[in-house]
């Protein structure tokens, strides 16, 4: 139902807040976000001094607000409003109160009567022990402005759907331990899955819709029911792994985890959840990388300026390869006969032969060059170099920068959907998840994530 409530959103960049938390034990957890304005919203400026779930009792309980000043012209995208603990139970609504409005007319701004009372709008939910709860706000402009002097707001409140399993993307919340589900379709935040302490990464199963997400402070994998957005599981690793990279093998019978703190890598099995092998990593052990038939996997370590070759099979180490200062991650070209490795404290990327497990080729690329990835269809390959706000295209042949993208700094991930041709990108600075067509180059959708996102993930990805 349409009822009255607030005037909400901003231009600034709405982003959740980046402090540490701990993970739920007692209590529920409730998102608040706000659906794009319509067009005819634009000449609308307001703001508000407070935000509240009420109770069934009608007791008011205070959400942390992101966003206080709003300016409705900028309200184009879904945006990140109000995030707050509470005890499980019923709920009835939220209740805002709004400090002043103006509207733009052809004299200039004119301040509109707000009202005096807060202002609630009504929705019946209920808050569960331990989980977390999106609730969409959708502004109707239209009913909102009374006689061009009085604004009184008028919102319907829903609780979004989650989208099918095959239009799911997971990007992973480390501060909040929060994996926030997303359409990949419209760039909509669907849901937010509360996970242990410290969530780092996330690995799809495509076949059974199960995700595992790595818990680096609780030294475990969650796995979560893709379908229903719901943990049901969880593996137990060694006291002290302090688990990060995850990855599948291609046929979903191996789960690989990096586990930076015991600098090891465990191999465990899917099914009966429980680790087969572990094998001794080199120092600084990151970037987890499945060879495309599955039968070896590379772990690069940075402190030891090595790149360790799995036989995961065999549970033994094939080889350990010497690189240049700090190696940070690689990726195969689309054939898999070419392994590109970056670093973090030397200008070259190596060009590895994967069959002899020798050096190829050493391209200077300069510094700072901290993600890379291959697009397995056309072997372009996308890189983020730290303190830009672009991505660059590199040429498979001369592996020299052929084209830009423009997108936004601080970028810690990249993936590609291989159905709609978008790169996703994550950026732990801004908080936010981008989505850029990999045909026009520009950006199709912008989603807010949680606090310090270091992971994205999509199902159907390449």
């Amino acid at each position: 139902m349409i009822v009255s409530l607030f005037s909400l959103l901003s231009s600034g960049c709405a982003a959740l807040p980046s402090l540490v938390k701990p993970a739920l034990e007692n209590e529920g957890e409730v998102y608040v976000f706000v659906q794009p304005f319509p067009q005819n919203a634009g000449r609308l400026k307001f703001s508000i001094d407070s935000l509240s779930l009420v109770g069934s009792d009608g007791r008011e309980f205070p959400l942390s607000l992101a966003l206080t000043d709003f300016q409705a012209g900028a309200m184009q995208r879904q945006r990140f409003l109000a995030a707050g603990r509470v005890a499980p139970g019923q709920y009835h609504g939220l209740s805002c109160r709004i400090t002043k409005a103006r509207l733009l007319g052809e004299e200039g701004e004119s301040a509109l009567l707000v009202p005096e009372d807060p202002v609630k709008v009504l929705l019946s939910f209920e808050v569960r022990r331990r989980k977390a709860v999106v609730l969409s706000l959708a502004f109707h402009s239209a009913e909102s402005v009374q006689g061009g002097f009085s604004f009184f707001p008028r919102f319907s409140l829903f609780i979004p759907s989650l989208p099918v399993s095959g239009l799911a993307g997971y990007a992973v919340n480390h501060d909040d331990n929060t994996v926030t589900v997303i359409d990949k379709k419209t760039g909509q935040v669907a849901s937010l899955i509360a996970t242990g302490r410290g969530p780092e990464s996330v690995a799809f199963d495509q076949k059974t819709r199960l995700a595992y997400v790595s818990l680096a402070d609780e030294d475990a994998v969650e796995v979560i029911d893709v379908v229903e957005g719901d943990p049901i599981d969880r593996i137990k690793l060694m006291l002290g792994d302090g688990p990060r990279e995850l990855a599948l093998t291609p046929d979903g019978k191996s789960l690989l985890t990096v586990n930076a703190t015991s600098r090891t890598l465990g191999i465990i099995d899917p099914a009966s959840l429980f680790e087969r092998s572990r094998i001794s990593l080199g120092d600084g052990p990151r970037g987890l990388l499945v060879s495309r038939n599955g039968g070896r996997c590379y772990v690069f370590n940075r402190l030891s300026n090595t790149m360790s070759v799995i036989d995961i099979a065999n549970s033994a180490i094939v080889a350990t390869i010497a690189t240049e200062a700090a190696p940070l991650m690689g990726q195969f070209n689309r054939n898999g006969d070419k392994l590109y490795v970056i670093h973090e404290d030397s200008p070259y990327l190596l060009v590895i032969d994967p069959s002899s497990l020798s050096i190829v080729k050493r391209v200077f690329v300069g510094h700072g060059l901290r993600f890379i990835k291959a697009d397995s269809m056309t072997d372009m390959l996308y890189a983020y170099r730290n303190g830009d706000a672009r991505i660059e295209v590199y040429d498979p042949f001369s592996l020299n920068p052929v084209d830009y993208i423009p997108a936004m700094s601080g970028i810690v991930y990249m993936t590609i959907d291989g159905e709609a041709n978008t790169l996703f990108l994550v950026s732990a600075e801004k908080k936010k998840l981008m989505t850029i067509s990999l045909i026009s180059k520009k950006v199709v959708a912008e989603t807010d994530t949680g606090g310090d996102p270091t992971w994205v993930t999509m199902m159907g990805e390449r």
